[in-house]
């Protein structure tokens, strides 16, 4: 077998591995989904039930096993001390010992107690976890990333192709801006006919009810917004995979915000507050409309911008900006920032209290907002990080979430938590590139049609 390092392996390696520890009668899996020894160290007990269709439990653990003791005795190859061109101290060192009996020890229990850490970590809603620091050897490269070999390996359910695929991030985009614009022209239109408070008093409301009217809460809730935005811009500004987080943001917005128009056209509440100078207005011409409703859009829907509107009570939009801001900052920066993790949350939460001590929204409006909101971004990432669109039944997922297969095709795991600066110098030097390229392209395109005519 190769004395190489496991991760060095070739599917032939693999094969010869197999036959070592007894089960050469899976070899062909192996060799037929290219398992290499890269692949090999990243088998999970899953992936081997379901498929390498090890069929046989008892099979399934033992092999399990053997290549976790296959992880363990390679991590020391991690280590300069083990590497192949270092020479080593002692002949009775542990790199000396796992590179000639390779794989033939069971881990220690402080192994175990590492890899139920480890599973424990990557199994929870956080998509964007920390990486373990027992996985790292040596430097981050130039973009803070991981290494493709011998120098960091992802641990289990960590994604494995992370491209930024920015044209898909630039549909997400538009297909947000073009759902905040199909929200103010329905706002507009929920507006012309919200119901007259002479004829339709507010409905009974537990908190309204018991809560007096405290005037500059909707301004504080707006600059809750904004903090939290100028927040989650600065996290997008120095993560490593913004280009994702701004894709998946602006999917799950559009989505949210989509169904908010939907909710308040089907149905119009009567004004929450007798304070609200709301009524129906005159009927106009679309010019008038598409005007009115280019001043909601330019404002964002903020009062703080001069916007004032009526009638869109069903669902808050508020509410689902705050939350899904909330949700974005604490996914996408480390659980040891657990500091911001709170302000984060009770910005959210202080938000959402003082949109119903202005009386602006119903409690029902605000509640729902927050329950829908969460559970779409809930969903979203657990569908991403569990791979859904890499399993069996994955058709089914194609079918009830066209828009998320698309944006997630390529995505394998968990999105982790990588930092780079953009202005370093290696990623002007990309990107000045990149651009080059472009322009050579487009130069040698026009070049092409001038000599054709």
């Amino acid at each position: 077998m190769n004395s190489e390092s496991p991760e060095l392996w070739t599917t032939e390696d693999v094969g010869q591995w197999l036959k070592a520890q007894g089960f050469s009668q899976y070899k062909f899996e192996f060799i037929k989904h290219k398992i290499n020894g890269e692949a090999l160290l990243l088998l999970t007990e899953k992936d081997i039930k379901e498929d390498l269709n090890v069929r046989i439990l008892g099979d399934a653990k033992r092999l399990y096993a053997a290549v976790s003791r296959l992880q363990h005795s390679a991590s020391s190859w991690d280590s300069p001390n083990c590497h192949p061109s270092v020479p080593v101290s002692t002949p009775s060192s542990s790199c000396h010992s796992h590179h000639h009996h390779n794989n033939l020890h069971p881990p220690s229990p402080h192994t175990h107690l590492y890899q139920h850490a480890r599973a424990r970590n990557y199994s929870s809603d956080s998509q964007a976890s920390d990486l373990p620091e027992l996985h790292r050897s040596g430097g981050v490269g130039s973009g803070g990333g991981y290494s493709g070999g011998g120098g960091l390996r992802r641990p289990s359910g960590v994604a494995t192709q992370l491209k930024p695929e920015y044209v898909k991030t630039v549909i997400s985009f538009l297909y947000m801006l073009l759902v905040t614009w199909i929200t103010a022209i329905v706002m507009v239109f929920v507006h012309d006919r919200v119901p007259d408070k002479e004829r339709h008093p507010p409905l009974p409301d537990i908190f309204l009810d018991n809560v007096p009217h405290i005037s500059w809460a909707f301004q504080l809730c707006e600059i809750t917004i904004l903090v939290l935005t100028c927040t989650w811009l600065c996290i997008l500004f120095i993560h490593k995979h913004r280009s994702i987080a701004i894709r998946r943001f602006c999917a799950l917005s559009g989505s949210v915000f989509l169904l908010r128009c939907a909710t308040m056209f089907i149905t119009s509440l009567s004004v929450p507050g007798t304070h609200l100078d709301c009524a129906p207005r005159d009927s106009s011409d679309l010019g008038v409309k598409l005007s009115q409703a280019w001043i909601i859009w330019c404002g964002g829907g903020l009062s703080i911008k001069g916007v004032r509107t009526c009638g869109d009570y069903m669902f808050s939009g508020h509410t689902t900006a705050l939350t899904l801001l909330n949700f974005f900052i604490t996914e996408y920066t480390p659980r040891r920032l657990y500091y911001l993790h709170i302000a984060s949350w009770v910005l959210n939460t202080f938000g959402i209290f003082f949109i119903l001590a202005a009386h602006e929204h119903y409690s029902i409006d605000v509640f729902i907002a927050f329950y829908i909101t969460s559970r779409m971004f809930l969903y979203y990432h657990s569908l991403a990080n569990n791979r859904a669109l890499h399993q069996r039944d994955s058709f089914r997922t194609k079918i009830w979430f066209p828009m998320f297969s698309y944006f997630e095709a390529h995505i394998d795991g968990i999105v982790p938590n990588e930092y780079s600066n953009p202005l370093s110098k290696e990623n002007i030097l990309y990107w000045w590139n990149t651009l080059t390229v472009i322009l050579k392209k487009l130069c040698f395109g026009v070049k092409k049609k001038e000599k054709r005519k």
